[in-house]
């Protein structure tokens, strides 16, 4: 079995995202798809079926499942339509999450993706001595945000992880307006399994519909300041979904040595 390792969200190699996609004839156990994410040891790993109704996805952090990750899709469709449908310029996922299409356009793969219900939150002290910093405003939907000052501050934080682990919601993400684009964030994910996640598609259903919202635009161009960075251009439909667009770029196509069973 193949395995092809992408970096999303990046022009460039070593910058995004890494995630692993592997395509598979049928599925094997929960077991070992969970064993395979930890030895590969990256945010996500994907694993993708094709079924009569286009693909099935999943997706795997090296602790547990999730039910949603935008950077690990957006690999999935860089090898599906350029390894396996290079004829084609759109695919179609069957996750937990719905029906996802994505499209090629031109160097760029827009992914459509669900929006979630935002309600604003108290800001606590513990949120306060987690990242060093107390937040403006904290919000809640699928995941929690933190919005800051400004974009120095979310650079520059350095979160207790162990704190992190004791706040309600999947992933803790801290987010400030910017000069240069819209928005800066960084998500960081302990209970999942990932200290930091380099970028972070699926957070920006939230993060890229709250900027929207405050700055009263419809297109937003986010910018995740982790280590690696990632540019993500996200545009919100009148359907109440999100186009999230970003680049992507082959690093490794490798051969397991192991039947997955």
């Amino acid at each position: 079995m193949k395995q092809y390792i992408v970096d999303a969200f990046a022009s460039e190699p070593f910058t995004g995202n890494p995630a692993a996609v592997c395509v598979m004839d049928s599925w094997p156990s929960e077991d070992s798809m969970k064993k395979l994410a930890m030895e590969n040891n990256l945010s996500e790993t994907a694993f993708i079926v094709r079924e009569e109704q286009g693909y099935h996805l999943r997706w795997f952090t090296p602790a547990t499942e999730v039910e949603l990750c935008g950077h690990a899709t957006l690999a999935s469709s860089f090898v599906i339509l350029n390894y396996y449908e290079p004829d084609s310029n759109e695919v179609v996922f069957n996750t937990v999450s719905g029906r996802l299409t994505i499209k090629r356009n031109g160097d760029l793969y827009e992914m459509d993706f669900p929006t979630y219900e935002l309600k604003e939150i108290p800001v606590t002290d513990d949120m306060e001595r987690a990242f060093g910093i107390r937040p403006l405003k904290a919000v809640l939907g699928m995941d929690m945000i933190c919005v800051f000052e400004n974009e120095e501050q979310v650079i520059n934080m350095n979160p207790d992880q162990n704190l992190l682990m004791g706040i309600e919601g999947r992933l803790q993400n801290a987010t400030a307006q910017s000069k240069e684009v819209d928005c800066v964030s960084r998500s960081f994910c302990p209970k999942v399994g990932v200290p930091e996640d380099p970028v972070c598609g699926s957070a920006h259903c939230q993060i890229a519909d709250y900027w929207a919202g405050e700055l009263g635009k419809k297109e937003i161009h986010a910018y995740q300041a982790s280590k690696r960075g990632g540019h993500l251009y996200c545009r919100m439909k009148d359907n109440g979904r999100i186009s999230i667009s970003g680049k992507a770029v082959l690093v490794a196509v490798s051969e397991l040595n192991l039947e997955l069973r």
